[in-house]
């Protein structure tokens, strides 16, 4: 939810691949659907995760490590089976975050050219694919930085829509109500 990657980038996700000195994710070309380098920028709260799990994960190749086998990533069931779990089955999937994220984000005036970039989407008009490279770095930082702000504000509002007095934890995934 902090990145939008897909779940095949984030469960292939490699120490390297991490630039913290700069908050960002470098992923390679050969784990990306659209085979093209993608730069994800880091929220303060996606630094503290990953700083967190490094803590954690005594040194191994894939930041989501498979529990069998540690030189392998986690499973690709993981994710939806923990879902399932919190109690999301057949409400969510992992990957649909992208299309939330999305969604909020045009919503709360972001431009769909700076949302499709960080979703690593490709552009469909063949013209404009031909000539368009921009990144938008410094408008996805900021945009990245919000979500990551609005998602911890919602952490933070309680069933009646008050805002509660816990503090807020961006590690932490908001279970259904009711």
């Amino acid at each position: 939810m902090l990145t939008f990657v897909r779940t095949g980038e984030l469960r292939g996700a490699q120490w390297p691949e991490f630039e913290l000195e700069k908050a960002q994710w470098r992923i390679p070309a050969e784990r990306i659907k659209m085979r093209s380098e993608h730069i994800v920028p880091l929220s303060r709260q996606a630094l503290e995760v990953i700083r967190e799990l490094h803590k954690l994960n005594d040194g191994r190749r894939y930041v989501y490590f498979n529990q069998a086998d540690h030189e392998k990533p986690m499973s690709e069931n993981t994710m939806i089976y923990a879902l399932y779990r919190m109690g999301y089955h057949s409400r969510a999937t992992a990957h649909g975050f992208r299309a939330t994220a999305s969604t909020i984000l045009d919503e709360q005036g972001f431009r769909t050219d700076v949302i499709e970039r960080q979703l690593a989407h490709v552009e469909k008009n063949k013209v404009r694919a031909a000539y368009h490279r921009a990144e938008y770095m410094a408008e996805r930082r900021t945009m990245m930085q919000h979500c990551a702000d609005f998602l911890d504000g919602l952490y933070t509002l309680e069933a009646d829509g008050s805002a509660s007095t816990r503090k807020p934890r961006s590690t932490a995934l908001i279970p259904p109500r009711g």
